[in-house]
């Protein structure tokens, strides 16, 4: 018996993507297929391992696909990744389209061996695909540690994940089933997981990839971790060019702009803070021009006008992008917007999603162009829903039926939107998200703490940093020690402190973060660097 899914899917308005074309009767695998009977010998994907023409990794995908049936995995079962940017990444996602799985790339690296724990059991994880010394806390047996997670059936490694070879029975072909899942919200409590089928993933890759004109010419390196949304976009947008992907895999010894060079890539996705390292590398180096680069995507953050100006004398297109897990990158500048619309703002979009700005006061109130107010959406790039999430759900839709993204934003005149800020209590470390509740409830059980916040300070290179405000007497360096015993992930670790002796607070005793922000950019907080130092795991 197939597992089965709660979600959005309604006929009607399924009946409309299709129509219009947003939808269309293929999958991700089927995409795979085309482009191994046009192209079987072209290059298909590489990471800093291994490069396979689209023929042989369609031979890795059946294969894997067999492995999957012999497990007795069935339709809607779930399959999770917690691993390095490896192909082996890709082929399981692949696989699974082919077997009508559901796959769940994004446990992050930063995540703790129980945090993973306790995402497999939300979801009833089947199969754990990861490496040793991965994670956190760098586990050098993940089959033992995870092997009696109840309903987990196996666990494969690069010592043990499938080989090319024949697939066993027909695919699947419904592009309308959940197929992949993502975490959105870290792992304070029980977080919100994103259902997203192949079409509504495809369907805002079609679009990328028509206004900006890739094709099979086109080599496609993702800067962005496997665990995060962005770099299933890229995978997404390699599927319906049919170019080559290049993963953020480097080989030892090599930076990033050394594996940009080396792959001839045309077409770089990351966040602002990925652009900014190669362009400060490429000045060091005296190297002229980033290569065969022609587009830079980067979202996550704002994009500099120092740096979008440095590609721009290069002949290279910045593409500002603004999106979520639940949406992907809908919305984006094109290659023939002047410099400055790039810059303020993330572009008009395309046909896949549509946008509206709402009085955050009253979320059935459109505005007009120029107002800020509450971003909202809808359309064929939109998720499904939130996995075993109905309140979720129900909570992130207004009346009418746009999807709202707690994000605050305006647009001009011709559809462009810019970004007034986020409403949610949300760090962004170099497209990192980090959330302060997680580190001030640990914080707050050290006995030399009495009240603390954690709140962002802007830095010129990562966009924002955590900076913790203690009233006590503990001193940082303990402090972050008593985080880590607590279970913090080191990526979540403040890097500075202060002391003081009261917080600004609203009139109901809330402490107002943005103005401690607002009083570090002013100078008036003595902020210490600090720094955690990993013990490393054994």
């Amino acid at each position: 018996m197939s597992a089965r899914f709660l979600t959005l899917h309604h006929p009607a308005e399924a009946r409309a993507h299709y129509d219009m074309g947003l939808w269309r009767a293929e999958t991700l695998y089927g995409r795979l297929t085309a482009h191994a009977m046009a192209r079987p010998g072209s290059p298909g994907a590489r990471d800093g391992r291994r490069s396979v023409s689209w023929q042989e990794l369609l031979a890795w995908v059946d294969g894997t696909a067999a492995a999957l049936r012999r497990l007795g995995l069935l339709p809607g079962d779930r399959v999770s990744l917690w691993m390095p940017n490896r192909l082996e990444a890709v082929v399981t996602f692949l696989a699974c389209s082919r077997e009508g799985l559901a796959c769940n790339p994004s446990l992050h690296r930063t995540y703790t061996a129980a945090e993973v724990a306790d995402l497999l059991g939300v979801l009833n994880t089947k199969l754990l695909v990861t490496e040793p010394s991965w994670g956190a806390e760098r586990i050098a047996d993940p089959a033992a540690r995870f092997g009696g997670i109840e309903g987990l059936r196996a666990v494969w490694t690069s010592e043990n994940f499938p080989q090319p070879g024949p697939a066993q029975e027909a695919p699947a072909h419904d592009p309308d089933v959940v197929s992949y899942l993502a975490f959105t919200s870290g792992t304070t409590g029980t977080p919100k997981c994103v259902m997203h089928s192949d079409n509504t993933l495809l369907a805002n890759a079609r679009d990328l990839v028509r206004d900006w004109g890739h094709g099979p010419s086109s080599v496609l390196l993702t800067l962005s971790p496997i665990s995060h949304h962005i770099a299933w976009v890229a995978v997404a947008q390699w599927l319906v060019a049919g170019c080559t992907l290049v993963l953020d895999d480097p080989p030892a010894g090599r930076t990033r702009l050394d594996w940009l060079l080396e792959t001839g890539a045309t077409y770089v996705m990351g966040v602002p803070t990925h652009a900014l390292d190669i362009i400060a590398e490429q000045e060091v180096r005296s190297i002229p021009r980033l290569g065969a680069v022609r587009t830079f995507y980067m979202a996550g953050a704002p994009i500099p006008p120092t740096l979008a100006e440095a590609f721009v004398k290069q002949g290279i297109r910045p593409q500002n992008v603004y999106g979520m897990t639940e949406n992907s990158s809908h919305q984006y500048t094109h290659p023939d917007d002047p410099t400055d619309v790039i810059v303020t703002t993330c572009g008009r979009g395309g046909r896949g999603y549509e946008v509206a700005i709402f009085d955050p006061t009253d979320r059935d109130r459109k505005l007009p162009p120029g107002e800020v107010g509450e971003i909202g959406g809808r359309g064929a790039a939109l998720m499904l829903g939130y996995f075993g999430n109905q309140a979720a759900t129900e909570g992130s839709f207004n009346r009418d039926g746009w999807f709202m993204s707690g994000d605050l934003g305006r647009l001009d005149e011709a559809g462009n939107l810019s970004i007034a800020g986020r409403s949610k209590d949300l760090i962004i470390r170099g497209g990192h998200n980090i959330h302060p509740a997680r580190i001030e409830a640990l914080a707050i059980r050290h006995p030399g703490v009495a009240r603390v916040a954690a709140f962002p300070v802007p830095d010129a290179r990562l966009g924002e940093r955590v900076c913790l405000a203690v009233i006590g007497d503990v001193e940082p360096r303990e402090l972050l020690e008593h985080l880590a015993a607590e279970g913090l992930s080191i990526y979540d670790m403040p890097e500075c402190f202060v002391r003081l002796d009261a917080f600004p607070l609203t009139a109901s005793g809330k402490v107002l973060k943005r103005e401690l922000t607002a009083m570090a950019g002013r100078g008036e907080l003595s902020l210490q660097s600090v720094r955690y130092s990993r013990k490393e795991a054994v």
